[in-house]
């Protein structure tokens, strides 16, 4: 399924992407009767309610695919998304987890992976405008495929590391590299407000496959600038969860963005660093994932 967040008059719904349009959840729901009390109504709830959610949502938009009205399917085109995760109770993120962009930053490949975090300020919906800081002269995109946790995890062996995941987005982990490097915290460069735009939709991870072997992309203003693959991260997906569930228990919501493959602007020789500037368009694109587009503005 491919699941997004979405606004109606100021409240936030669950949409789920059919090719009858987007089933509103809700609308849907009260209109024919949730058919069990494990139905969820929002993202979270699909994500807190584990199995039984997700079948319980799985078998409702089935039935309304067949049944309902055209009126419960909106245009997606129309709609003002939310995060595709709203409330993540982490967002942690690994740096340099492909070897090309390791070594376009002139820095060493890691032994272990370089693990640091953002907020939930930070987060913003796929077609929202972010705003560039007047602190800042040096915004930077990257794409990054994001691992949406699904089940509380606690130290998870690697071979058992994926069924942990409910699902994966696209995500822009902007990052304004002048305050990035002003200390040796990257977290003041990365955690700005709407610096972690995601979306559009979260993609169940039986819907995705294999997440270790993606094409990824960035496209800034219609031209790529970032084309690579998945697979040549340093620490795969599973690894990741792994790792990081060793140290600190992972619970349903929490979101990994999990490394950027070279092609940023930091990565040019100085002479042709452009950095993000008003009216900039960023969309990041992985296989399967959609289309995540952001506007840049002062």
């Amino acid at each position: 399924m491919k699941l997004l967040s979405f606004y109606l008059e100021e409240e936030q719904r669950l949409g789920v992407k059919t090719d009858r349009g987007v089933l509103d959840v809700t609308a849907s729901a009260q209109r024919h009767g949730a058919e069990t009390a494990d139905l969820p109504q929002t993202v979270g709830q699909f994500l807190q309610g584990g199995d039984a959610a997700s079948a319980a949502l799985s078998a409702h938009v089935r039935r309304m695919e067949q049944e309902g009205e055209a009126e419960l399917f909106l245009d997606e085109s129309e709609l003002k998304l939310g995060p595709c995760v709203p409330e993540p109770g982490k967002i942690i993120c690994v740096g340099l987890n492909y070897k090309k962009h390791a070594e376009e930053s002139n820095m060493p490949v890691p032994e272990y992976p370089v693990l640091f975090n953002k907020f939930a300020n930070s987060l913003a919906a796929h077609g929202d405008e972010i705003e560039l800081l007047p602190e800042s002269g040096q915004v930077d995109y990257e794409a990054e495929l994001a691992i949406v946790i699904g089940k509380q995890a606690r130290r998870v062996s690697r071979e058992q590391a994926l069924s942990y995941v409910a699902g994966y987005c696209n995500a822009n982990d902007i990052s304004a590299r002048d305050l990035q490097v002003r200390t040796s915290q990257w977290l003041l460069g990365k955690s700005c407000d709407g610096f972690s735009p995601i979306g559009p939709w979260l993609v169940t991870a039986d819907e995705v496959g294999n997440p270790n072997d993606l094409e990824i992309k960035s496209i800034v203003n219609g031209e790529v600038r970032q084309h690579s693959n998945t697979a040549d991260m340093i620490f795969p997906c599973d690894e990741i969860v792994h790792y990081i569930s060793q140290y600190m228990t992972l619970m349903p919501g929490d979101l990994i963005l999990t490394g950027t493959p070279e092609g940023v602007i930091l990565g040019y020789p100085k002479d042709k660093q452009v950095w993000l500037k008003d009216g900039d368009v960023v969309e990041i694109e992985i296989e399967g994932l959609g289309r995540l587009t952001n506007v840049m503005r002062k």
